[in-house]
């Protein structure tokens, strides 16, 4: 009954010519991204310590250090007696260095798959968030792009984030990054539509795995670069840009 009452609200609002209310977009932080279903996997990785994970790869080193023939005798004979005593340390605290190597790719591959995953209840849905923009190529038929990260500097002078913490934005056509690292804050649509290209950043070329698009239909620009003065933009940071904005910067591959 509460449906049926609220759809002939609707068509009689629609009759009178009065606009119904439409729903706020959803504010949304960069950490409610991630698939929740995804996050949660075995990571022996994770339960080490800092100190624990130093001589972990302590150990690796040791031991490839002392598969080469490299070194004088007693240095030789001096990082076999480091190895003992750190894998020692280790076995004390009930860590199996060799198991926990043996890991290493499955981790990597539950850590790939979390860092990719979508969290589903964003999909196609209006939301708001704040971000950092980065110029990119247009798409082939002109439409103009840009992608979106949670903290300046992400792909030009610190590695891309995960995918799921990577957002490319379908313009409108009235705004477009002058530099990387434009703070603003974006509303449209977002989608999980993962893509993969490779731009023309600060830096050189760089992979850019995005798992969201977003098609904007509101941006602001917060100003400045993450607080940085225009005095501080790199020449190179507006150079890329014009370049992106003018000619379609680097060739960007599927």
């Amino acid at each position: 009954m509460t449906f049926r009452l609220q759809f002939l609200t609707v068509i009689l609002l629609a009759l009178w010519g009065i606009p119904a209310v439409t729903a706020s977009p959803l504010p949304v932080g960069w950490s409610d991204l991630p698939d929740p279903a995804m996050q949660v996997f075995d990571d022996p990785y994770r339960d080490l310590s800092p100190e624990q994970f130093d001589d972990v790869l302590f150990v690796v080193r040791l031991r490839n250090r002392l598969r080469k023939d490299v070194g004088t005798e007693e240095e030789r004979q001096t990082w076999q007696e480091l190895l003992l005593e750190t894998e020692d340390a280790l076995a004390s605290d009930d860590i199996d260095v060799d198991w926990l190597l043996e890991q290493v790719p499955v981790v990597t591959e539950r850590r790939e798959r979390a860092g990719a995953a979508g969290n589903p209840q964003f999909d196609g849905q209006t939301v708001t968030l704040n971000g950092f923009a980065i110029p990119a190529p247009p798409e082939a038929d002109g439409q103009a792009v840009a992608y979106l990260v949670p903290q300046f500097g992400m792909c030009s002078h610190m590695p891309p984030p995960p995918p799921n913490q990577m957002i490319r934005v379908q313009l409108d056509g009235t705004w477009t990054p002058d530099y990387a690292h434009v703070l603003v804050r974006v509303t449209g649509t977002l989608s999980i539509d993962p893509s993969e290209r490779e731009i023309v950043v600060v830096d050189g070329l760089v992979p850019m795995r995005a798992t969201f698009r977003l098609d904007v239909t509101e941006i602001e620009d917060l100003g400045g670069a993450g607080g940085a003065s225009d005095a501080q933009l790199s020449l190179t940071d507006r150079i890329r840009a014009a370049g992106h904005k003018k000619t379609g910067g680097g060739q960007a591959t599927e």
